[in-house]
């Protein structure tokens, strides 16, 4: 067998869907007939999941840790609702579509500096970007609304015949199709070649750039795709809450999400599910139970994952899988 086969093996194996790999859609699906009146909510938890597999490709599979991936979330939100709010734009379709591709090129032209430096110096750009994109946001009050945030957003039916209910139905289906289509571009993304020279990179760059891989290019060009999905879930949010603040370009918003691919497992995909959903649900009911110290218990899941499931939530289910593979005859 040679190498050129065993390679076209590996990736076909890889690549190969599992039974397994239904199961999230199919509670997605289960999860609108059996809590319909959370579908609001619902709608939070699928735009924080295309959030943090955005991020899951540059953190997961490039090694690109970054501390501002909000910044491109926020030019997103922001791109949807002032196309609305002052250009008049109501199709929802075309608006997102729109929030992603400004999204995308920040995205390229912000990688192309950034991803220059590595290390702690790229950490911190990375968070100055955000802090300096939220400042002038709220600097320029008259068209991002400021402070007191961007009012006036609102949308056509969606492709003109689903009005938008109070309970979010609607954008719920809508946001499940987005992240349907966002994860299926995203996994064939990253069981391509393409994807294997990011793992490569992560691994050892050094040795990727003797070998003759463009590093900085893949990597720039990985950034820039990210930054794209990271402005459909800004703009998915923007359209679902009719209002933009300047809470989607903020610190808190970073943080919040690599905690989540942290929590779901890093570089795995279906972490950012897993992680999205265990968070927004825990926030949640912990805020139900203790609003002043609610982010204790968060925090405590956080350092106890860390500790002792450093794979994630699927990590501990792959431990489990090895375990009763092991003790199977």
């Amino acid at each position: 067998m040679t190498p050129d086969t065993k390679a076209r093996g590996y990736f076909a194996r890889r690549s190969r869907l599992k039974w397994w790999e239904g199961l999230p859609w199919i509670l997605a699906i289960a999860a609108f007939f059996v809590l319909p009146d959370y579908m609001a909510f619902g709608t939070q938890v699928l735009i924080t999941i295309i959030f943090a597999l955005s991020l899951d490709l540059v953190v997961g599979f490039a090694g690109v840790v970054t501390l501002g991936h909000a910044a491109y979330f926020g030019v997103g939100a922001y791109t949807a609702g002032m196309v609305s709010a002052h250009l008049g734009w109501a199709e929802p379709i075309s608006a997102l579509l729109l929030a992603g591709f400004v999204a995308a090129i920040v995205g390229f032209i912000s990688g192309a500096v950034l991803l220059r430096y590595h290390g702690l110096t790229l950490l911190m750009l990375t968070l100055a970007t955000a802090i300096c994109l939220q400042e002038f946001a709220n600097v320029n009050e008259d068209v991002t609304g400021g402070f007191d945030g961007l009012t006036g957003v609102g949308f056509a039916p969606l492709l003109g015949l689903f009005e938008y209910d109070l309970w979010g139905h609607t954008y719920y289906w809508y946001s499940m199709a987005v992240l349907f289509l966002v994860f299926v571009v995203v996994r064939i993304m990253v069981n391509s070649p393409f994807g294997m020279s990011l793992i490569g990179i992560r691994e050892n760059s050094a040795r990727m750039h003797a070998i003759g891989t463009p590093v900085y290019r893949r990597l720039v060009t990985v950034y820039g795709v990210s930054a794209g999905i990271a402005g459909l879930a800004g703009g998915l949010f923007a359209e679902s809450n009719a209002y933009v603040t300047l809470d989607v370009l903020s610190f808190a918003r970073s943080g919040t999400i690599l905690i989540i691919l942290i929590l779901g497992g890093v570089g795995r995909l279906y972490g950012a599910f897993a992680g999205a959903v265990a968070y927004l649900v825990l926030e949640d009911e912990l805020a139900k139970m203790s609003p002043e110290f609610w982010e204790f218990g968060v925090g405590l899941l956080l350092v106890l994952t860390v500790m002792f499931a450093r794979g994630g939530l699927l990590g501990i289910f792959d431990r489990l899988r090895k375990l009763f593979d092991r003790a199977a005859p």
